[in-house]
């Protein structure tokens, strides 16, 4: 045995000594802990995000209250599915499961600190053979019971609660992650189909005003004006602008699909009714880097778990110590009912037990460095978790300021090509030029309006990014505000933190 080991061995022997002396055995249950005590990995996070410096955004009031995130954009549509969504989708149901499997597994390492008690009862009859003369039956009555109790000296129990504490409280920020996940993807896949919708109007319109205009050119053909050119230029124009409008279809069901598989709901029973919505991202409030810790879900999973792998080492640590359980047992028995109670009838038995492991080749030394390996790969992927959180504030953070620059370009660009298609229209009505530099001009009017609508639809995602980056407004604080009942569809709001 080591010598640190042996030395925490010789103090925890003194001070049980001790405690028995003066407050007698019940104190001794509580005991010493062995194992270090959990202080949550430090890394440095910076003090303001990069993309900070010049980043307009709305700074609400401290006492605000926190609404569902997904309000701020104002989509009663958006609304309604994302209640429907928390309530029917199969992932955050598996993420419930795995958390009300962990209170199970909380509530079974609790029993140890109690404990166990059994009883037995039984009945026999039996009688004389031919060598004992008799031919009379006895009945044998009996009745006993049995209670153990396995002390906690060492903490080796309390250790394994903490570590299920942990663990629990991770898979309950893994539903709120699961939601979020969620929440996350139906929105930006609901998202695509209003902007499919909106590029779809574009090119609906431009359909109608290509057909028109192949209706003129043919017009102008037949009275010898154009040429047959012209018919062919508008004739493929319009035929290609047809086809992209049949992708959009597909498009849009593939987004559409995907709403009602993350609704829990068959995808021929579904449906998105096409609306004209403002694509408008609101300001996100950011903060700083360090709320990250407090507001990200798989952040504060990832910290429990090595929360969860410490206690771990205690448990393997206690290994090495004897362990000291108390027996007791007593109970009646006889072959007259009657008498069970009287002092003839009645039978027990008392008395502790002192175990340890003298050798044991080296195995629980090796459970040590395995549970403090654990301990260290989980700290790394705490670490990790926060740096990948770091990085998709600021990626989105990039996205939202790049894509809003590019937004106003890139509505000037339109504004330029319809100013030169309509110069160009008055040029071809005046027989100046033919419909193939119409034609020209028309196509890229068209391709920088879709442009645009992407973009549009590019800011918007960015901003749902970085919300959910942000941690969707869920707080470390609500994982103590699980239920008691710890059954997280009993009551979502209570028993698991919500977004």
């Amino acid at each position: 045995m080591k010598f640190g080991l042996l030395s925490r061995y010789v103090i925890c022997l003194k001070q049980i000594h001790r405690i028995a002396g003066i407050c007698g055995i019940s104190l001794l249950v509580s005991g010493c802990m062995v194992g270090p005590n959990y202080v949550r990995p430090t890394m440095d996070v910076g003090t303001q995000f990069k993309e900070t410096p010049g980043w307009k955004v709305a700074r609400p009031a401290a006492n605000e209250p926190r609404g569902p995130w997904w309000s701020m954009y104002k989509d009663p549509v958006l609304s309604d599915l994302i209640v429907e969504l928390n309530a029917s989708n199969q992932n955050i149901a598996l993420a419930e499961a795995r958390f009300r499997q962990a209170v199970a597994v909380t509530q079974g390492a609790r029993a140890p600190l109690l404990p166990s008690i059994s009883a037995t009862a039984n009945t026999t009859r039996s009688g004389g053979g031919v060598s004992s003369g008799t031919s009379a039956a006895i009945t044998g009555y009996g009745l006993n019971a049995q209670a153990s109790w396995q002390l906690d000296i060492w903490g080796s129990i309390r250790r394994n609660i903490e570590a299920t504490d942990a663990t629990e409280l991770a898979l309950a920020a893994d539903v709120s992650g699961a939601r979020l996940t969620a929440q996350t993807a139906m929105t930006l896949a609901y998202l695509q189909v209003r902007v499919l919708d909106e590029q779809r109007r574009l090119l609906a319109a431009t359909v109608t005003t290509y057909e028109r205009a192949l209706k003129l050119t043919q017009n102008r053909y037949n009275a010898g004006i154009s040429g047959q050119g012209d018919v062919a230029v508008a004739s493929t124009q319009l035929a290609s602008t047809r086809a992209q409008l049949l992708d959009l279809e597909q498009q849009r069901a593939v987004f559409e699909n995907a709403v009602a598989v993350l609704l829990g709901r068959p995808p021929s029973t579904f449906a998105i009714k096409a609306e004209k919505v403002p694509l408008i991202p609101p300001a996100v409030p950011v903060g700083l880097p360090s709320e990250l810790l407090e507001r990200r879900p798989d952040i504060a999973a990832a910290e429990r778990r090595t929360a969860a792998a410490n206690a771990q080492i205690g448990v393997a640590t206690a290994a090495w110590f004897p362990s000291l359980t108390l027996t007791a047992s007593g109970g009646f028995r006889g072959n007259d009912l009657t008498q069970w109670f009287s002092a003839p009838g009645q039978i027990w038995a008392l008395g502790p037990q002192l175990a340890a492991l003298i050798f044991d080749g080296g195995a629980r030394q090796a459970q040590i460095n395995q549970a403090r390996a654990q301990f260290d790969a989980q700290a790394a992927t705490y670490r990790q978790t926060v740096l990948t959180a770091l990085q998709e504030v600021e990626n989105a953070m990039v996205q939202m300021r790049v894509f809003e620059q590019e937004e106003i370009v890139q509505k000037q660009a339109v504004q330029f090509a319809q100013q030169s298609l309509r110069l160009a229209r008055n040029q071809y009505d005046q027989g100046l030029i033919d419909y193939l530099s119409v034609a020209v001009l028309e196509t890229t009017a068209l391709n920088n309006e879709r442009t645009y609508i992407t973009l549009v639809g590019n800011r918007f995602a960015a901003s749902v990014r970085l919300v959910a980056a942000l941690g969707g407004g869920w707080s470390a604080e609500d994982l103590k505000s699980l239920d008691d009942s710890g059954n997280p569809t009993a009551n979502p709001s209570k028993a698991v933190p919500t977004n």
